[in-house]
């Protein structure tokens, strides 16, 4: 189970979540930032700090925001 970040990174797009990533699974694309599934433990570090509640762990990601679930994973994985 990985993190997975939403819309709100779109319009906020802040950096505290890389900063605390202690695997550095988070990557900056075009428009937000992006976590590797494939490398996320899971510690929840990225959650915590990220100013506009962009971040779920897979399972809670609202109903709303599923696609990115997707998007996350064809950033890293075409």
């Amino acid at each position: 189970m990985a993190f997975v970040i939403t819309s709100p990174c779109k319009t906020e797009k802040a950096a505290e979540c890389v900063e605390v990533c202690p695997v550095d699974c988070i990557e900056e694309g075009e428009d937000m930032f992006y976590i590797d599934p494939d490398i996320c433990i899971d510690c929840g570090a990225c959650e915590a700090v990220c100013p506009v509640q962009a971040i779920y762990i897979e399972d809670e990601v609202p109903e709303e925001e599923i696609e990115y679930i997707e998007l996350n994973r064809k950033f890293f994985h075409g």
